[in-house]
């Protein structure tokens, strides 16, 4: 039994318009920032998810041999994703902060491990609600209510980006020594992260800080 077709259809006939959407609300995101006076930023960019991956993510299963969404259109929460990179933890928290205050929320979590001996995926996630100023609507198109959004640091995005590749680009099982590498490397991600916080807590100042420019 497949996914009903129409489920896939409005998805492919509306993938621009996300996408278009995704950029206003990086737009959004990026003038709250500088208006909040937020400069130690990488980057902020936006996406909707691909035809092909909204199609593989539609059509997962339990264990049970039944589809995970029943309305995929409903349930996938990660259709416009928002990443938002920072130089220093700190600024994670403070950004964090804003969100919470300007946007409302469906879920928030702050994904870490759960022992202290273990060094793995970090990074803040959101569903949040897409605020009405930005959604356009047209009658018989579909946009979606909501978006995921992740803070993270230079540090734990490249972390996560390259386990992410190897864990689901690769068609072999990475071995136990393999595995412990990565979390390994996890480790010195965290360290970086605290090594550079201490470092600007130290020497950059609301005087001194250097002004990040916003992607345009």
């Amino acid at each position: 039994m497949q996914i009903p077709e129409n489920y896939l259809n409005v998805y492919r006939d509306n993938v621009l318009r996300i996408d278009e959407c995704s950029k206003a609300i990086v737009e959004n995101i990026s003038k709250l920032l500088e208006d909040k006076n937020i400069s130690h930023i990488d980057r902020i960019y936006g996406r909707a998810k691909s035809v092909e991956r909204f199609m593989q993510k539609a059509q997962k299963k339990t264990d049970e041999g039944l589809f995970r969404y029943k309305q995929p259109l409903m349930q996938i929460q990660d259709q416009i994703g928002v990443r938002i990179i920072t130089f220093y933890l700190s600024d994670v928290k403070k950004i964090t902060n804003i969100i919470k205050e300007y946007f409302e929320s469906i879920e928030i979590v702050d994904k870490h491990p759960e022992n202290y001996d273990v060094f793995s995926y970090v990074g803040q996630h959101f569903i949040l609600f897409i605020p009405d100023e930005i959604k356009t609507y047209n009658e018989g198109e579909y946009l979606p209510s909501f978006f995921e959004l992740q803070i993270k640091t230079m540090f734990q995005h490249a972390w996560a980006e390259s386990n992410h590749d190897l864990n689901y680009k690769t068609k072999n099982e990475l071995s136990f020594e393999d595995k412990r590498l990565i979390a390994y490397s996890a480790a010195q991600a965290w360290g970086a992260d605290i090594v550079f916080e201490e470092l600007s807590n130290k020497y950059l100042s609301k005087n001194n800080s250097v002004i990040i420019p916003f992607p345009s």
